[in-house]
């Protein structure tokens, strides 16, 4: 697997209540694998909005199976799946396989049924990537995060400059 295709998401949203759940069903997939933070909650939120609620809701209700997968620790990961009624791993250490093996292993799907989703280029992105899955970046809910993802982010927005300009992929609106 070459560098580039490492780094290109599938699809490249504002947000996951732009994924298109027909495409999805119509590419095989019947799991999804979900960042939490940025993604799901903004940074270090207990807060979910109705329209991520409605989301999971409308995704579940469909038949795709869903499990949180977040580097965050326990404690709070546990309290939101607790709320939004998923299971959770909690910190995954993504991009690294083994989280993505234990969330396959908690759906009960191949990686070839499942799609990653998540904020992260080098985390979400490279992670379901390097196991074959479908690969969905989303814009961040919030400008606020960890410190070392703060790092990374300045060099996901050179990678996505790049990924453009060889028209890999394309940023959203919003």
């Amino acid at each position: 697997m070459g560098l580039v295709h490492l780094l290109t998401p599938d699809q490249y949203l504002s947000s996951i209540e732009e994924i298109d759940l027909d495409d999805l069903e119509h590419a095989g997939v019947e799991a999804v694998i979900c960042d939490l933070d940025n993604t799901l909650v903004p940074f270090g939120s207990e807060e979910i909005a109705e329209s991520t609620k409605k989301w999971l809701r409308e995704v579940r209700d469909r038949g795709f199976r869903v499990v949180l997968l977040s580097n965050a620790m326990s404690n709070r990961v546990e309290r939101l799946a607790a709320r939004l009624d998923v299971p959770a791993i909690a910190g995954a250490t993504k991009p690294r396989a083994a989280a993505y093996h234990r969330a396959m292993q908690v759906l009960g799907a191949a990686p070839g049924r499942c799609a990653a989703v998540g904020d992260q280029l080098f985390t979400d992105v490279v992670g379901g990537n390097r196991m074959g899955m479908q690969t969905i970046l989303v814009l961040p809910l919030s400008r606020r995060d960890f410190f070392m993802t703060k790092i990374l982010r300045l060099m996901e927005r050179w990678t996505i400059c790049y990924l453009q300009r060889r028209g890999c992929t394309e940023r959203p609106e919003g």
